[in-house]
């Protein structure tokens, strides 16, 4: 354990965070950048005096739970996070679960692409962010619960109130099966997440068909280049489909795009005018 960088590191982490990104008030006598120790401290669920410990390099060496609560209240990156376990002398285990975190230049890029429809997957194929195209053409993510965002869980189960899909994909069996490969490695990357057990529980009880294949044990996913979504509006929309990786959130960035001049790129600059305003058309 390397007391000091390890105060130096804590310290310099608690003055980049401002109140307002963990939402407190700044209040109007704050003299020191970013939080106060005893505000660190009840984020992370430790005692103020131990906080204060740390940072002042006399602390005893921190158990995983509390560098858990460290790394959650400062809001570290996983590569902080790793970094933090090392300077405590506890070398850092598999990551705690999928990062739900999409890097600020990877949102900025995906709004950038007016002509595309665009998404970010996390490694359960949660939708976590998606330009105004994305929303158009496949869904309105934002009136979507949480948990109906994910594109396994509604591949297998379908929408939990039972309505229609409000797209369907002209390949649905090859989707399917990709997602399931795609699942049985993530459960294998985190296997301490609840959120993926859970995940996986439901699918397994909730569809004989995911069951089927999870116990195939198949891993590789063969990705598909062109897919066919058959949109309530305008109809079936061919495009070409592309998927980034940004391995370092271990998330997805899929982009849906037309070949310049074809019946596709039409409607899909037909889809961005439209937008979700119809969202509501009777199936």
């Amino acid at each position: 354990m390397d007391r000091r960088e390890l105060a130096d590191f804590l310290r310099g982490r608690r003055e980049r965070i401002a109140p307002a990104d963990v939402g407190l008030p700044a209040g109007p006598r704050r003299r020191t950048p970013g939080l106060r120790r005893e505000e660190v401290a009840q984020l992370a669920y430790i005692s103020t005096e131990y906080y204060t410990r740390l940072e002042q390099a006399r602390g005893p060496r921190p158990s995983r739970e509390v560098l858990a609560g460290l790394a959650r209240a400062l809001r570290l990156s996983d590569a902080e996070r790793d970094h933090l376990h090392h300077l405590a002398g506890a070398p850092p285990g598999p990551p705690p679960g999928p990062s739900r975190e999409v890097r600020q230049s990877i949102l900025d890029l995906i709004r950038r692409l007016p002509g595309s429809a665009a998404l970010v997957l996390s490694a359960t194929y949660e939708v976590i962010a998606w330009n105004d195209l994305a929303a158009a053409l496949l869904e309105d993510f934002s009136a979507v619960p949480r948990p109906e965002r994910n594109l396994v869980r509604r591949a297998f189960l379908g929408p939990a109130d039972g309505s229609r899909e409000r797209y369907s994909l002209s390949d649905p069996e090859a989707f399917s099966h990709a997602a399931a490969r795609h699942l049985r490695a993530v459960s294998a990357r985190y296997p301490d997440d609840p959120e993926v057990a859970a995940l996986v529980d439901d699918l397994l009880a909730g569809s004989p068909e995911f069951a089927r294949l999870w116990a195939d044990h198949e891993v590789r996913a063969i990705p598909t280049l062109r897919k066919t979504i058959n949109h309530p509006l305008v109809g079936p929309v061919t495009v070409n489909c592309d998927v980034l990786d940004i391995t370092d959130h271990d998330q997805h960035v899929v982009l849906y795009t037309a070949d310049p001049g074809s019946p596709a790129e039409e409607t899909l600059r037909l889809l961005s005018v439209v937008g979700t305003q119809r969202m509501d058309v009777p199936r």
